[in-house]
């Protein structure tokens, strides 16, 4: 039985789709202005990570991840920069598809884009007009009225009245209630308008979710999912929406993952610790960053540090050193061991608890350490065990020993294989010629170099540090 935190009712919950069997399931996903930073990734990896459980149950899944390719800050950094929003925005969501792909996250199904949504948003807006949830302000804005949706606050816990003591109105808004949101931006001299029935323009923020997750998935669906900053109001302005301009209930299960964390702070550019993916990829592997996302429930902060990435480095490492000492392992021609499958299962369908499913990977790897020496024909089945596990969480897919003799980062130089191979080669023939102060120099030079020598009576293997 999956159990998932429902933000929305804050307490855990069974989940029973809407239709048996399916699943359909919307993330909000990159404004694309820049390159993707750590939170970024974060998101990319627990909702993939959330939709291969998903489908290994069995569901057949509707992913659905938008992109938003129109914004104040897209604009306000295409002007800045002197190039048009569709150069930039093409630029970004390339780059994007490039991280993504790195740390190893599956395509959503569809990825609707806001500039390719504009019937659909306005379309939306048109409904609220009708119904009376929205007006026209005297400066041609439309604004939706919040005290016209007795459910707002529903999702973020946060009462009207709190908010309305604490909110402003900008000396250009023309809005009748402070706690209003804009839907349509009339337009404005240098940026991108498109026609509509109140006159050019561009839609605001939280309209275009509503538009395109009710367009791909239908009115109700079963997953509304990203980060916990989405909460309110952007999550909250969807629900007002969206529930006001098809009178259906809009999200039967909210999923929202934690902040990212520098060293115990929040990240932020204005506190200088902001990081991108790929700054970090140029001193850690790819798979080494899913892990160490991974190493944290969903739910939790993520505190990246050095030390926590090195940590993530070290168990991956322990986990290809399992599957390499085992012999080359075909995954899919052996069964799993169900005891183990049965553990990991119960770990990941605690609400997609991957801490706990990840020490089930390392006590397969101690069982196969256990019969390795012990000489048991076991060992085949629980490698393979291991690997399949693995990549319910996107883990080990590579092959063991270019994994361990692979450069860290990207942009990392040092000496390749054949050099390497040379050396060590050098150090089996001094050993051989028992000359050990030559094998020894041999050693520290290769250690030096960020090469880790294991010797066994089957001979001497070499990994990067």
């Amino acid at each position: 039985m999956l159990k998932v935190y429902n933000s929305l009712t804050r307490r855990k919950e069974e989940f029973v789709p809407i239709e048996p069997g399916k699943v359909r399931m919307y993330v909000c996903g990159m404004t694309v202005y820049d390159y993707c930073h750590l939170g970024h990734a974060r998101v990319l990896v627990v909702f993939d990570v959330i939709v291969r459980h998903l489908r290994s149950l069995g569901y057949d899944v509707t992913y659905v991840r938008n992109i938003t390719d129109v914004d104040d800050k897209i604009i306000d950094r295409a002007l800045k920069r002197g190039e048009s929003i569709q150069r930039l925005t093409a630029r970004y969501i390339e780059a994007m598809h490039e991280d993504a792909d790195a740390l190893g996250v599956l395509r959503p199904d569809f990825e609707p884009r806001a500039t390719e949504s504009m019937s659909d948003i306005i379309h939306m807006i048109q409904a609220l007009l009708d119904k009376g949830y929205a007006y026209q302000a005297d400066n041609g804005d439309i604004y939706y009225s919040v005290s016209h949706f007795e459910h707002y606050g529903q999702l973020s816990g946060k009462q009207l009245e709190d908010l309305r003591s604490g909110a402003r109105v900008e000396v250009d808004e023309a809005k009748r209630d402070p706690l209003d949101f804009v839907l349509w931006k009339s337009a404005k001299p240098g940026e991108p308008a498109w026609p509509s029935p109140w006159g050019e323009g561009r839609p605001g923020w939280h309209i275009e979710c509503s538009a395109m997750s009710t367009e791909c998935l239908g009115a109700h669906f079963d997953i509304h999912g990203g980060g916990m900053d989405l909460k309110f109001p952007h999550h909250e302005n969807e629900i007002a929406q969206s529930e006001a301009a098809t009178g259906e209930h809009f999200v039967n299960y909210w999923i929202h993952n934690g902040f990212v964390q520098v060293d115990e702070e929040k990240m932020s550019k204005s506190l200088g610790n902001f990081f991108t993916v790929r700054e970090i990829l140029e001193r850690y592997q790819p798979e080494e960053v899913r892990y160490f996302i991974l190493a944290s429930h969903y739910r939790s902060p993520l505190n990246y540090s050095d030390d926590n990435l090195d940590k993530a480095r070290a168990a991956l490492q322990r986990l290809y050193t399992a599957l390499r000492d085992s012999g080359a392992v075909d995954a899919g021609s052996v069964e799993a061991d169900q005891e183990y499958v049965r553990r990991f299962e119960a770990a990941m369908n605690d609400d997609f608890n991957t801490p706990e499913a990840l020490a089930v990977l390392f006590e397969l790897v101690r069982a196969i350490n256990r019969a390795r020496e012990s000489g048991s024909a076991e060992v085949c089945r629980l490698a393979a065990t291991l690997k399949q596990l693995g990549g319910r969480l996107g883990l080990l897919q590579a092959d063991p020993e270019a994994y361990l003799r692979g450069p860290h980062g990207a942009g990392e130089e040092g000496p390749d294989d054949a050099e390497i191979d040379r050396l060590v080669a050098r150090r089996d023939q001094a050993r051989a010629d028992r000359d050990w102060a030559e094998a020894d120099r041999i050693r520290e030079q290769l250690e030096g170099l960020g090469i880790v020598l294991e010797d066994s009576p089957g001979g001497t293997r070499w990994r990067r540090a």
